[in-house]
């Protein structure tokens, strides 16, 4: 029996970028946080500690923040594709690179009903993220985009019932729900000529859509016709992926206070949560590739 290197990769994770435009008196703020990771023949480094070939750690991150300012921060999908073909191209022994990031959003604090000039405050929960994948040198760009921590509630227009049931089954059908979820989706692009902001746009604001205008029958329904929206309206779409916890809330029972409670008082129940995944896809879809390698929280 042999022992051999298997597969590896390795980068600087969590690099916290703040750029601030300063060029007029309104200030202009993109919040990230960037990983990096290459690929390629990194053997001796592994077997006999022989770094001659690898590019530090340090420097891929020295790399994202000069890039803030040479490049600049516009839409992330165009950030991460600027700092993938950096290390692909210009660095020899890089064969492959991923790069992820996170967007965080902020608003700017009005004040007497106007906006400030530079002041924000964070603006809501979920947070744009980005995969871009370059495979081989001149190789292929894959880029997967998406949200995360997107909690969404409706208080009705959900049921749960004719589920299969067995000796251990004690949960009650019901044919109105609250349905609420933190919700993670990831779409594959086609290519990389895209409008990346209206498209993100374009796509949170379909899902906001089909989650409150789908009587859901169940959650997994739900997720399909999300999923069905966003391919019928984004030709550039291949695929989107969708993981969804379900936040459960249980009719509290009032009845020991003499109160009648017909879905109106709830418990917000953390855990254990059921969780849905799955994965709307057109059927002539190009080849994925490694575009899903190593991103979490997939089917």
């Amino acid at each position: 029996m042999a022992i051999v290197l298997g597969p590896n990769q390795y980068g600087k994770a969590e690099n916290r970028v703040v750029r601030i435009y300063r060029d007029t008196a309104r200030h202009e703020i993109r919040d990230l946080n960037v990983s990096t990771s290459l690929r390629g023949n990194f053997s001796a480094a592994h077997l006999s500690g022989d770094q001659s070939r690898v590019l530090p750690t340090d420097t891929q991150k020295q790399t994202v923040f000069a890039y803030a300012k040479e490049k600049g921060v516009g839409e992330i999908e165009e950030f991460a594709l600027d700092l993938g073909r950096h290390f692909v191209g210009d660095t020899e022994p890089v064969e492959g690179a991923r790069i992820e990031i996170e967007e965080y959003a902020w608003q700017r604090i009005s004040v007497d009903g106007v906006e400030h000039d530079h002041s924000w405050v964070r603006s809501g929960q979920e947070t744009r993220t980005t995969v871009v994948t370059l495979d081989g040198k001149g190789g292929a760009e894959m880029v997967v985009s998406g949200l995360k921590d997107l909690v969404v509630l409706k208080s009705t227009g959900s049921e749960f019932s004719g589920f299969l049931e067995d000796a251990y089954t004690t949960l009650v059908p019901t044919h109105d729900r609250i349905m609420a979820t933190s919700l993670t989706a990831r779409w594959r692009y086609i290519g990389t000529t895209v409008d990346w902001g209206p498209t993100y746009g374009s796509i949170r604001q379909l899902l906001l859509e089909r989650f409150a205008l789908v009587h859901s029958l169940a959650l997994q329904q739900t997720l399909y016709e999300m999923g069905r929206a966003v391919l019928e309206t984004h030709a550039d779409v291949a695929e989107i992926k969708f993981s969804a916890p379900n936040r459960h809330h249980f009719v509290y029972d009032l009845a020991p206070f003499g109160l009648d409670n017909p879905n109106e008082v709830f418990h917000a129940d953390d855990r254990p949560y059921g969780l849905i995944e799955a994965t709307v896809l057109r059927d002539d879809a190009p080849a994925a590739g490694r575009a899903w390698d190593t991103v979490p929280g997939f089917c």
